[in-house]
């Protein structure tokens, strides 16, 4: 599989580009995976979403790093399950 992919070196690190990606807003790849579906990255090489429409996935790969820069709207986090641990 590494056969298929480009390398970028930056500073150190070195991230494994998928063939055919895209870099969108020169912040992040788009990519059709081997499954049919659309996966991101950042250009650091961190793995983002993956989904089955290609714009859908760079739509929402854009608001997933606005909130992660200026926070998260209310209401678009929740805590789903909680668990206390204590000592009997």
């Amino acid at each position: 599989m590494l056969s298929n992919m480009n390398t970028i070196t930056k500073t150190e690190v070195e991230v494994q580009v998928p063939e055919g990606a895209k870099l969108i807003d020169d912040v992040f790849y788009v990519w059709k995976t081997r499954y049919g579906l659309f996966s991101s990255m950042t250009k650091t090489g961190r793995k983002m979403l993956t989904g089955v429409y290609e714009d859908n996935v760079t739509i929402m790969t854009r608001w997933h790093l606005k909130c992660e820069q200026e926070g998260w709207p209310p209401g678009s986090v929740s805590i789903v399950n909680t668990t206390t641990v204590s000592d009997l």
